[in-house]
């Protein structure tokens, strides 16, 4: 088996994949720990061969995780940010400095699409611009949906948005406090992203299609206006890329890509963005 772990700030994700069949045999997550135990709901690494990690998670956290898995398990794979990659060349100016998940999120879109936009709904949203060519543009980081409430201090902290929400229910005015704390951070976050893609896309002249990962962004996507598709594992897709060690990741394939959207045609963001300043 193989363990690949995403560790986050706030939660880490893992899942067990068949190192055979490339099946994905159980996922799950914990909250993110200093000290990282096996448990109830950590995978038995007795049957693991190799892990794969991207962590963006304090050095400690990370190195903790690294020590306890050499122990029991034969071979450990930790991503890096790094200049150049798979035909991408990293944005920054330090490239170390580039969170390792929007890295492996730009990797992973680029392998799929040949170009794309990759926003990441987590604690921040991220959203990382990769040019046809592999010229990753660098990005933009917004407060997430649960940082916005937390930090209007409403004691709304624990009253989530349902992910099943119509998109025109959020984007109308609230009529309860928490609804309207739900409702505005909804239209910041949408908006924004919405915003944030026409304008570097009209910037660069070219219509890139968008790619929806993280565990907000089901709901996110209701309100995005450009096509897209939603790639839970879109972050595990830059990790087999990287360190493919099945028969199918070695032929280019990424478990769970989505059909990659057919993006919106530049004329129109236009129109759009034209349409925008006049209001």
């Amino acid at each position: 088996m193989i363990l690949d772990l995403d560790i986050g700030n706030t939660l880490s994700k893992w899942r067990l994949k068949d190192a055979e069949s490339s099946e994905i045999r159980s996922r799950g997550a914990v909250w993110t720990r200093e000290e990282w135990r096996p448990g109830a709901d950590i995978p038995d690494l007795d049957v693991v061969e190799a892990v794969r990690i991207s962590s963006v998670a304090r050095a400690g956290v990370l190195d903790e995780t690294v020590t306890l898995l050499r122990r029991q398990v034969r071979h450990v794979f930790v991503a890096r940010s790094l200049p150049e990659a798979l035909g991408v060349v990293n944005g920054y100016d330090e490239p170390g400095r580039l969170g390792v998940d929007r890295w492996m999120g730009a990797l992973a879109g680029y392998q799929l699409a040949g170009g794309c936009c990759a926003v990441d709904c987590g604690s921040a949203i991220t959203i990382d611009f990769v040019l046809p060519g592999g010229i990753h543009l660098g990005g933009f980081i917004i407060p997430g949906l649960r940082l916005m409430k937390e930090s209007l201090k409403l004691g709304t902290r624990n009253v989530a948005i349902d992910p099943e929400s119509e998109a025109d229910a959020l984007l109308e005015p609230g009529r309860r406090t928490v609804d309207a704390v739900n409702h505005g951070i909804y239209m910041a976050a949408v908006s924004a992203i919405n915003r944030i893609y026409s304008e570097v896309c009209d910037q660069q002249g070219i219509s890139l299609p968008m790619l929806l990962t993280g565990g907000d962004a089901r709901v996110v996507s209701r309100g995005v206006q450009v096509p897209h598709a939603v790639w839970p594992d879109m972050v595990y897709g830059g990790l087999e890329a990287c360190y493919p060690l099945t028969f199918a990741e070695r032929a280019g394939k990424m478990s769970g890509a989505p059909k990659v959207p057919e993006p919106v045609s530049l004329e129109k963001i236009r129109a759009g963005l034209a349409f925008s300043m006049l209001l």
